[in-house]
């Protein structure tokens, strides 16, 4: 993959990647083009109002801005305490500290934070192989992603008692980070992805064991939401490629979500969402349908996006009062997951769509509101806001 050539674009959408049925073939046979920097990113206007010393200007603030983003992942990845673990214990053989039940994932408080920590590591040592910080995420990236570690981590997922383990949120960010490195067209990415297969291969397995039985989605707004690990495991499956676990999620997206109507928004969001159930049902179905059938599909479950242009009354930032609360600090998260749903259900518009206005107004809204949140004054939000960032920074949704 090359980077810093611009993205390859649908004329009819502006972009988003979507995967129907149709395109399977049309998608993997065609190579993935690269990324814009992301100064070009997000908000669109950004690159047209720029002369060429302000894009110099912003190219220097946005290095600096994944500078900082890195360091939080560098000081938690393996950083091991606090650290809370989602644990079964089956004898007395299983009361070990962390680093010894997951020796490669055992920093940033939880398993899934450690996962996408390192996945935000491998994207801006991707992106940024020039920058100071690139090294030092690839030392961390190197001293994590060894096949001693990984067969314990194997050994550990496999093990009686942990069928569920992360699912689905901590296995769609497994996924997402050997994506990654599968992109990543260096040796070590190589060396890495291969240590990770096995881990891989039982992660994909888990979900493939697990949706057959599962007879309704889960709606929440935290973790165990399926419509946002379905996008990640989507974009997964395109790239692996895993055209059976592709079959799999299109056939469950269309049994879970293919008569939904009406998405009760306004009830959003929960006081410790960091996902909008809504949203991210709605950025799920853009990935599957063509623009005309999404903008129709669209009309049916969210009816009251603005047409006018002015997202005002009907989606605004959340706010949080105290940022030392874990949970509460949640709600900082959910700005930053509502930018980027925001702005890939209007790639998935066509391009004349009059609600597409409005869905880009309010997601530079919350762009504004969530990235002011990520300071890492309190390692409560600072162990994977960053990761959230660097998501919607670098448009990952959408490349």
């Amino acid at each position: 993959m090359s980077e810093g050539e611009p993205p390859v674009r649908d004329a009819a959408d502006g972009g988003g990647i979507r995967y129907s049925e149709s395109m399977w073939e049309k998608r993997r046979g065609r190579r993935f083009r690269g990324l814009w920097r992301p100064v070009c990113g997000g908000v669109v206007l950004t690159c047209l109002v720029f002369g060429a010393s302000g894009v110099l200007q912003a190219q220097s603030e946005t290095a600096g801005q994944m500078r900082r983003l890195a360091t939080l992942a560098l000081d938690c990845v393996h950083r091991e305490y606090p650290n809370k673990i989602a644990h079964v214990l089956v004898d007395d053989g299983d009361v070990r500290p962390p680093r010894e039940l997951t020796p490669a994932f055992f920093g940033c408080f939880d398993w899934h934070s450690s996962v996408h920590g390192h996945w935000l590591l491998a994207r801006l040592a991707r992106l940024y192989r020039e920058e100071t910080f690139a090294e030092a995420a690839r030392a961390a990236l190197r001293r994590s992603l060894t096949v001693e570690r990984i067969r314990g981590e194997v050994e550990y997922f496999q093990s009686p008692g942990r069928a569920a383990f992360e699912r689905p949120y901590g296995v769609a960010w497994l996924l997402q980070l050997t994506s990654e490195l599968r992109e990543w067209a260096e040796p070590e990415a190589t060396t890495w992805l291969a240590a990770l297969a096995p881990l891989e291969t039982a992660a994909s397995q888990q979900i493939k064991a697990w949706l057959p039985k599962l007879t309704h989605p889960i709606r929440v707004g935290e973790h165990s939401q399926t419509a946002f690990a379905f996008g990640l495991l989507l974009d997964w499956a395109m790239r692996a490629p895993d055209p059976g676990m592709f079959e799999l999620l299109r056939s469950r997206i269309d049994e879970y979500y293919g008569n939904d109507r009406d998405c009760p928004i306004d009830y959003e969001p929960s006081g410790q969402d960091f996902l909008s159930p809504c949203l991210a049902e709605a950025d799920l179905l853009r990935r599957t349908l063509e623009p005309e059938a999404f903008a129709s599909r669209l009309r049916q479950l969210l009816p009251g996006i603005p047409e006018d242009g002015d997202p005002v009354g009907w989606l605004e930032p959340a706010v949080v009062i105290d940022a030392s609360d874990g949970k509460l600090a949640h709600l900082d998260g959910l700005n930053l997951s509502r930018a980027w749903m925001l702005e890939g259900i209007a790639a998935g518009l066509p391009s004349g769509d009059a609600r597409r206005t409005a869905l880009l107004v309010s997601s530079r809204q919350h762009r504004e509101a969530g990235l002011a949140a990520v300071t890492g004054e309190h390692y409560e939000g600072g162990h994977w806001l960053g990761t959230f960032a660097i998501y919607l920074m670098t448009e990952r949704g959408l490349r």
